[in-house]
């Protein structure tokens, strides 16, 4: 980046005329002295002063790579050795499920990284209320989600397979629960109209998206229901390795009905020059691989609980 901005030769310059200075002094230094022992006092002053800061630049510099280096393979090692244990485990499968819960909630840290809960599941899927709507949005006869922005005659033409009925979200910070259901939002200067018109006054189509309507669950929670535990521990997060399980359970008999065990690494060892986001970088080393056909996986969670738990056909 030095190079691209022109900074690298101004940089260049500076130390050259750095040198060129202290070689100079200590040249008319030595030569001014009378003596032998002036000579080498004033010599080694100049030396000294010119010499300490880049000579105790250049060891901490050398030290500093060595430990980077230390630290990195360090860290490839746990990663390896964690991957053994890494994948997708389906034990047994349910049919016609309705709803699921989803036992704890990935909290927000914002720009502090090292404080995620769960960095692995968190890169693979989406925060606070887009969570539990990523396991309620229907399918495309494409198999892609219908998020985003879409038109009623793209709804009829490409709707195929429903997500989940509802679902039931514990907070474990008061374990309070509230149920999630879908809903269909327009744009603000729609608001006033009628959900069920078509169009708009000019007789085009009328744009929508799905959200989530949430409320104080009425209860009983789902027989099924999901969950993810942090498997990091303090010595792995320190050198940016982070991996976790997420669960598919019987609430009832307290099965675990499948598992997804995954781990990555950040190479960068939690660098955020240029605006670099480490546990987003990690991505590029994972296992299982966050990559399919080329694509970073979305709404993990949902693809691997969809597996076990299918999902009830209206």
């Amino acid at each position: 980046m030095l190079e691209l901005s022109g900074w690298g030769d101004i940089l260049r310059g500076i130390v050259m005329l750095y040198w060129l200075a202290g070689a100079s002094l200590f040249y008319f230094s030595v030569k001014k002295s009378s003596t032998r022992v002036g000579k080498v006092v004033s010599g080694t002053i100049v030396f000294f002063i010119f010499g300490f800061f880049p000579l105790k630049w250049q060891v901490e510099r050398v030290l500093a790579v060595r430990d980077h280096k230390a630290r990195l393979e360090r860290a490839r090692a746990i990663f390896q050795e964690r991957c053994k244990n890494a994948g997708e485990k389906i034990y047994r499968t349910v049919e016609g499920v309705e709803a699921i819960a989803i036992l704890r909630k990935r909290r927000d840290v914002g720009a502090r990284p090292q404080n995620m809960e769960d960095p692995f599941g968190a890169a693979g899927n989406p925060w606070e209320s887009d969570y539990p709507l990523s396991f309620l949005l229907p399918r495309q006869k494409n198999g892609q989600f219908m998020g985003g922005w879409m038109t009623y005659e793209k709804f009829h033409d490409e709707w195929d397979r429903p997500g989940y009925a509802y679902v039931d979200l514990r907070n474990q910070d008061d374990n309070s629960i509230v149920r999630y259901t879908l809903a269909i939002a327009f744009p603000k200067q729609d608001s006033t109209r009628e959900s069920g018109e078509k169009s708009d006054d000019s007789g085009e189509p009328r744009p929508y998206r799905f959200v989530v309507n949430p409320f104080p669950s009425p209860g009983p929670m789902p027989r099924y229901g999901v969950i993810f535990e942090d498997l990091t521990t303090p010595e792995e997060r320190a050198l940016w390795v982070a991996g976790s399980a997420f669960r598919v359970l019987d609430l009832e008999t307290n099965e675990v009905l499948g598992e997804r065990i995954g781990y990555f690494m950040d190479e960068g060892m939690g660098s955020t020059a240029t605006a670099r986001t480490p546990w987003i970088e990690a991505q590029q080393w994972s296992c299982p691989s966050y990559s399919v056909d080329g694509w970073y996986r979305s709404d993990w969670d949902r693809q691997f609980a969809e597996q076990v738990l299918k999902i009830k056909n209206p």
